[in-house]
C-alpha cells in the first residue's frame, strides 16, 4: 500500500505488524538513507547486529532469489526479530517478493532499497502499492514544507537556535535533496560551534545557494540550450513518475511567460524588467536567465514552439508511439533550436 509521510512517521513510533515488507524508491538519496536507518531501528537499535540484521545486494544475489528467501525466513539464534535489507532492488525482484509474501510465516521485516530507475509504472512499485502487507514509500525531492520541517528537526536535535530571518534564508538556500541538505547543515553547525546559535550572516558565510531542481529547471535549461542539464533533468522527472503531458504543459507555461514578457518589452521596458514582472519573486535567481532568453527568442519563433508543444501533447494522447519518446524528441528539437539561436 502507498505510505505517505504521516504513515511512515506513525510506523516509526509504533510499527504495524501487518507490514511484512517496505519498498523505498525515488531520487532523494538522503531521505532514503534516513528512512533506511529508521526502519532498521524499529527492529534493532544496532544497525549492524549480526543476529538481527542482514544486508544483501540484489545485483549480487538476483541469480538465486532463494538467498533472499533464506535470509528472510531464517530464525535468529538469539530469538529476536530480524530485518533483511536488499539494496538495488529492481523489477526482477517482483516475482521473488510475490513468492515471499505468499509463503510468509514469520514476523521478520524485509526492507527493499529500490534502484533509481524505479518509478510509479515499475512492476515492483505497482506490486508494493497494491499489496496490503507492503509499504511503498516514494522518496522524491522534498517540497518546501518538507525542507523546512526536516531542517528544523535536525537543528533541534543538535541544540541549535536561530533568528527567524536566518532560518528562512537557510531554507531558501537549500535544495530539494535531503542528502545535500544534511551536509550543508552539518557545515553550518560546525561553523557556529559552541555558540549554538546562528544569524543571517552565518548562513551567508557558509551555505551556498542551491537552486531547486524540477520542472522550472527543465524549462530554463531547454530554452537556454543547456543540453546536458536538460536531458538529465528530463530523465529525472520521468523516473520520479511525472506524467509526460504535465511536462509538456510546464514547457507551454514557460513559453507563455516568454510571450508575456515579449509583449512588455514591446511596450518599451527592458528585458530584465520584463523578466521581473513575469516571474514570481521566489524565482528571483531566474531573472538573468529569462532576460537572456528574451534576447535570443523572437516572438514568431515562440509561436512556432507553442504550436509544436500543442502537437506534442496531442500526439502523447492519441498516437501509439511511446509518450516518453515523443516528449524526448520535442525536447531535443527545442534544444537544437535554442543552440542555433545562441550561436547566431
Amino acid at each position: 500500500m502507498i505510505y505517505k509521510q504521516v504513515q511512515v512517521e506513525s510506523y516509526f513510533r509504533k510499527p504495524a505488524s501487518e507490514i511484512k515488507a517496505v519498498l523505498l524508491y525515488g531520487q532523494n538519496e538522503g531521505l532514503i538513507d534516513e528512512y533506511t536507518k529508521k526502519f532498521v531501528k524499529t527492529v534493532s537499535e544496532d544497525l549492524y547486529d549480526p543476529f538481527a540484521t542482514a544486508y544483501l545486494d540484489w545485483d549480487e544475489v538476483k541469480a538465486d532469489g532463494g538467498a533472499v528467501m533464506a535470509e528472510y525466513n531464517a530464525q535468529s539464534l538469539m530469538s529476536v526479530r530480524r530485518v533483511v535489507v536488499v539494496k538495488e532492488a529492481d523489477n526482477n525482484f517482483t516475482k521473488t517478493l510475490e513468492a515471499l509474501l505468499e509463503n510468509d510465516k514469520n514476523d521478520n521485516l524485509l526492507l527493499l532499497i529500490g534502484k533509481q530507475s524505479l518509478n510509479n509504472k515499475s512492476s515492483l512499485v505497482l506490486l508494493a502499492n497494491n499489496h496490503k502487507a507492503v509499504a511503498a514509500v516514494a522518496c522524491y525531492e522534498d517540497r518546501e514544507e518538507n525542507v523546512s520541517s526536516s531542517v528544523r528537526a535536525m537543528l533541534a536535535e543538535n541544540g541549535i537556535t536561530y533568528e527567524m530571518p536566518a532560518f528562512s534564508l537557510l531554507c531558501s538556500r537549500l535544495s530539494n535533496d535531503r542528502k545535500i541538505n544534511v551536509s550543508e547543515i552539518e557545515k553550518l553547525i560546525t561553523y557556529v560551534g559552541t555558540k549554538k546559535h546562528f544569524v543571517a550572516a552565518d548562513v551567508q558565510a557558509v551555505i551556498f545557494d542551491q537552486a531547486a531542481t524540477g520542472m522550472d529547471d527543465l524549462c530554463f535549461d531547454v530554452f537556454s540550450a543547456n543540453k546536458e542539464k536538460a536531458i538529465s533533468g528530463l530523465q529525472r522527472l520521468i523516473n520520479e513518475g511525472e506524467e509526460e503531458v504535465q511536462i509538456v504543459r510546464a514547457l507551454m507555461r514557460h513559453v507563455s511567460n516568454l510571450l508575456a514578457a515579449k509583449a512588455l518589452t514591446e511596450g518599451g521596458i527592458s528585458d530584465m524588467e520584463a523578466a521581473k514582472k513575469v516571474l514570481s519573486k521566489r524565482l528571483f535567481y531566474r531573472y538573468d536567465a529569462m532576460a537572456a532568453q528574451l534576447r535570443i527568442w523572437k516572438k514568431e519563433r515562440l509561436f512556432d514552439v507553442m504550436e509544436l508543444l500543442y502537437k506534442t501533447e496531442k500526439d502523447c494522447k492519441t498516437t501509439n508511439m511511446p509518450v516518453t519518446e515523443i516528449l524526448s524528441y520535442t525536447v531535443l528539437t527545442l534544444l537544437s533550436a535554442a543552440g542555433k539561436l545562441k550561436r547566431a
